[in-house]
């Protein structure tokens, strides 16, 4: 089975790294990723910067250098990035601007309209949230004016789940990653929002699952052989992502 893995971070300690929240993570080379890998048909993927890489953008352009074809990045940027360096990132590969609300790192969620419409226009870029679920109500009037937004880890949460199930009706995509993270059965969850929008799930490994109370698994993967059909697994463990980042 092909996989675009929607949601990886590389982690190299030749390239500036942030402690957080007293956490500094263990190195994960694009080498260590490529190995733990080895055994799917993997077909692409996103390079996702972490709270404790911030606004560094070295480590992602030599991740994408080294990964190659269908390989993007998501950073993290301030919002008074200059447009000419937005444009640069983009040419080497950079997809999508992320907003980490769980952990810090990247802009202020308060800059979410602004910057998420600028690089929108400016580049075609996605915006990408690490949020918990339960606290989508009090931006849900921002997010359903934005172009192109998708959703980390199901949401995190059972209690906020509702308010992601009607996000994805208004065309907010959700990357099913980080099972390990969320306080709720996942494929339910998957079986609810993929009802309600087909192309809304995007498989992802969260290699190496900084944090996570449990790490990725490839029982993961077959979770979701096992509770869908051919033609729907397709779609969540690599169509959907290869749609959204590469056409």
């Amino acid at each position: 089975m092909k996989i675009f893995d929607a949601h990886l971070h590389i982690i190299d300690p030749k390239f500036p790294l942030y402690e957080n929240q007293g956490f500094l993570p263990e190195p994960f080379t694009t080498e260590d990723y490529l190995q733990h890998v080895n055994t799917v048909d993997l077909v692409g993927g996103a390079i996702v910067s972490g709270s404790f890489q911030k606004f560094d953008q070295t480590y992602l352009l030599d991740a994408l250098q080294k990964l190659g074809k269908n390989f993007v990045g998501i950073t993290q940027l301030p919002y008074d990035t200059s447009d000419e360096e937005i444009i640069e990132l983009n040419k080497h590969g950079v997809r999508g601007l992320r907003f980490n609300v769980n952990r810090g790192g990247s802009e202020d969620i308060r800059r979410l309209d602004y910057f998420a419409k600028r690089v929108y226009e400016l580049a075609n870029w996605h915006t990408e949230l690490y949020i918990n679920s339960k606290e989508l109500p009090a931006i849900k009037p921002i997010i359903a004016q934005l172009p192109a937004v998708s959703i980390d880890h199901l949401g995190l949460s059972k209690e906020g789940f509702p308010h992601l199930l009607a996000l994805v009706e208004m065309g907010v995509r959700v990357k099913a990653t980080g099972f390990g993270r969320i306080d709720f059965e996942p494929v339910e969850a998957m079986k609810n929002i993929y009802k309600v929008n087909p192309d809304a799930l995007m498989f992802g490994t969260d290699l190496p699952s900084t944090r996570a109370k449990r790490p990725f698994r490839f029982s993961d993967i077959e979770l979701i052989q096992e509770h869908f059909d051919d033609k729907t697994v397709k779609k969540i463990l690599y169509q959907n992502a290869m749609e959204w980042y590469c056409k």
